[in-house]
């Protein structure tokens, strides 16, 4: 029972890199296991939500896969970095350009998202994996508030709070002011070596002034015991 229920629970997921804040923006992993022992996946073609739509969907090249990025006319226009966006992506297809996913292993498909709502919880995605032997398995099914997991349940991305989207927007600043910091270090730094350089150089003129006054001495006393 074990051994059938492992395979079954792997299916096609979303994962961020880090949080994917409300309102923010995400690099995102589409993680695709091959579930068959005897094919090979070859495609893969991930559908983005109409609902909300997102303004900006930038897949990462994948050794070994080609990519097609499908948009569409949005019926409402979203605004990205202050300007109307009136076209989105609406699907990415990965197509192996050699034997694809081996079994018993799986691929990750890197993708950056922006913008994501600032309204809704989470992102549900449609996903469709294509093996060689021509079977298409569609994870699209939506999971029901209380519901058992559907057999083929589509990818869903949760997103975080909008508070971490105000940090995340912040990381200009905090690298500008952290450089500003190590500029401060680095000039504190220097002048303290100043500061050194001036102590070494008394406390070394002050060992030759007593060097020369122990001489004198020692040959003064030398004197005085030759006369006697």
């Amino acid at each position: 029972m074990l051994l059938l229920a492992g395979p079954a629970s792997a299916h096609v997921t979303v994962q961020p890199h880090g949080d994917a804040a409300k309102g923010g923006s995400a690099v995102v992993d589409f993680k695709v296991p091959n579930e068959r022992d005897n094919a090979t996946t070859t495609k893969l073609e991930v559908a983005f939500p109409s609902d909300h739509p997102l303004a900006s969907v930038m897949p990462e090249p994948v050794p070994g896969w080609k990519i097609d990025v499908t948009t569409s006319k949005l019926a409402k226009p979203v605004e990205l970095h202050g300007s109307k966006v009136t076209e989105a992506v609406s699907k990415v297809t990965w197509t192996a350009q050699g034997d694809g996913i081996p079994v018993g292993q799986f691929q990750l498909f890197p993708v950056s998202l922006s913008t994501l709502p600032s309204d809704a919880d989470q992102v549900t995605f449609k996903a469709l994996q294509t093996y060689s032997n021509k079977e298409v398995v569609r994870w699209i099914e939506p999971q029901q508030p209380g519901a058992p997991e559907p057999e083929d349940p589509a990818p869903v991305l949760k997103l975080t709070a909008a508070s971490a989207a105000d940090g995340a927007a912040q990381g200009g600043t905090g690298h500008a002011a952290a450089e500003t910091s190590a500029k401060n270090a680095r000039a504190a730094g220097d002048s303290g070596g100043s500061d050194t350089d001036t102590v070494a150089r008394v406390l070394g003129i002050v060992g030759i002034v007593v060097g020369a006054a122990g001489v004198a001495y020692g040959l003064f006393v030398g004197r005085r015991r030759t006369a006697a």
